[in-house]
């Protein structure tokens, strides 16, 4: 079955850097664009960053803009979400998910097919 699982998160100070990793299995990597998700205490899971199946067609929710970046890696069918310039703000359960796509440069930001099961992100002031 479909697996993503993701690694990386943890407790960092206002102003660092994290680099979240999620390993995919049981599916055909190269034929799925992937994205990162977030969700905050209290509040509605959000879009961060979504990459085309190709790798070259990136897209960011413009809070995160200029400090994410999101790369895949198919060799290892591998996304990561490299974080700098950590804010509070950013402390929320980090997801990936993985949508089945149709053309190679499209990127999403809604209707994923599979999820991982979050990895924690903490920025302490």
């Amino acid at each position: 079955q479909v697996q993503l699982v993701e690694s990386g998160g943890g407790l960092v100070q206002a102003g660092g850097s994290l680099r979240l990793s999620c390993a995919a299995s049981g599916l055909s990597f190269s034929s799925y664009a992937m994205g990162w998700f977030r969700q905050a205490p209290g509040k509605e899971r959000e879009f961060v960053a979504s990459i085309s199946k190709s790798g070259s067609i990136t897209d960011y929710v413009d809070s995160v803009k200029g400090r994410f970046t999101i790369s895949r890696d198919s060799a290892k069918n591998t996304v990561y979400l490299q974080m700098n310039s950590l804010k509070p703000e950013d402390t929320a359960i980090y997801y990936c998910a993985a949508k089945r796509g149709i053309a190679a440069y499209i990127t999403y930001r809604i209707n994923y097919d599979y999820w991982g099961q979050g990895t924690q992100v903490t920025v302490s002031s």
